[in-house]
């Protein structure tokens, strides 16, 4: 019996490499902090420490007459974003990205549900393909494929002028807001093409909460005499709501920040990554360019906040 256990127990190594090994052996919240200290020196001075560089740069100014940047600290540049130009790029931006979110949620919804509830075998597989084949290729691609669709001379204008129906579009492009030349310089084409980029990320989250409702309670609730209408409202929507709000996470925030979709289809009326591109580069205007790039951290972060509260993390 001593002797199995004298055998079963390894003789120090002198090697270096026997002494590292058994010594974070013997210890293994040393190694844990080795494994961690790069992401974290990562993430503390490379993300952390950019957001804490932008947000400094916002407290600046730019001299008027020379056009050098003013390293007093003021909130001069930040009452610049209530200039009405401005402040109508960041209304413009906050209720394009609430639009594309909720007509997100309203596409991606049936498509999850049919997904989460009959799809099996074979025709999930075909849901997930379907779904996912497009984050598979190039942004630019699939921005500038939609420019050449929603041309003047595209197919869809080619479709309804077969369907005798081009005079529908004439009437819509006509209309003050939503119109223009054509859809692709219009804020119609920007909505459709953003719906389309971010819908994936509607369709998954609400599919995922959507497979964590008991079939029993959909069950329960028609046997009770409940029409589908009220099934939906009182027992599947409350129960998908944080799949709905994780999803909108990712399609107001992208929505938010995205400048190459506005920049490619649409009108010349900046968004808030266009001012900011606009201001960091033509402009040289480092401060207001900040500014313009806190606003979005700061509505992501109440809208995070109120996530977390309705659950959404958990669909994620």
């Amino acid at each position: 019996m001593t002797i199995a256990a004298d055998t079963s127990i390894l003789a120090r190594r002198e090697n270096t490499s026997g002494r590292l090994s058994d010594f974070f052996w013997r210890n293994p919240k040393i190694l844990l902090l080795l494994m961690l200290t790069p992401p974290l020196l990562w993430l503390g001075v490379i993300y952390l420490g950019s957001l804490f560089a932008l947000l400094l740069q916002s407290f600046f100014s730019i001299d008027d007459f020379s056009g050098l940047i003013n390293y007093e600290f003021t909130l001069a540049t930040y009452r610049q974003l209530l200039i009405p130009s401005n402040f109508d790029i960041i209304l413009r931006t906050v209720v394009m990205a609430v639009l594309v979110t909720l007509a997100s949620a309203v596409i991606a919804f049936p498509i999850a549900y049919y997904a989460a509830r009959y799809a099996r075998g074979k025709w999930k597989v075909i849901f997930y393909l379907g779904v996912m084949l497009p984050l598979w290729s190039s942004y630019l691609v699939k921005v500038y494929a939609w420019k050449l669709i929603l041309a003047k001379e595209g197919i869809v204008t080619w479709a309804l002028a077969k369907l005798n129906l081009l005079w529908v579009l004439d009437a819509w492009l006509s209309l003050p807001v939503v119109g223009g030349t054509s859809l692709s310089i219009s804020y119609t084409g920007t909505f459709i093409v953003f719906i389309y980029v971010w819908m994936p990320f509607m369709i998954l989250p609400i599919q995922a909460a959507l497979e964590r409702v008991p079939g029993n309670l959909i069950e329960a609730s028609a046997d009770l005499g409940g029409h589908p209408a009220q099934t939906f409202r009182y027992v599947l929507f409350p129960l998908a709501l944080p799949g709905i709000i994780a999803g909108s996470i990712f399609t107001f925030s992208l929505t938010l920040g995205d400048y190459i979709i506005p920049q490619i289809i649409g009108s010349s009326r900046l968004f808030i990554g266009q001012a900011v591109y606009a201001q960091q580069g033509t402009a040289g205007n480092i401060p207001l360019a900040a500014a313009f790039t806190v606003v979005p951290i700061v509505i992501m972060g109440l809208y995070l906040w109120m996530a977390k509260r309705q659950g959404a993390f958990d669909a994620l």
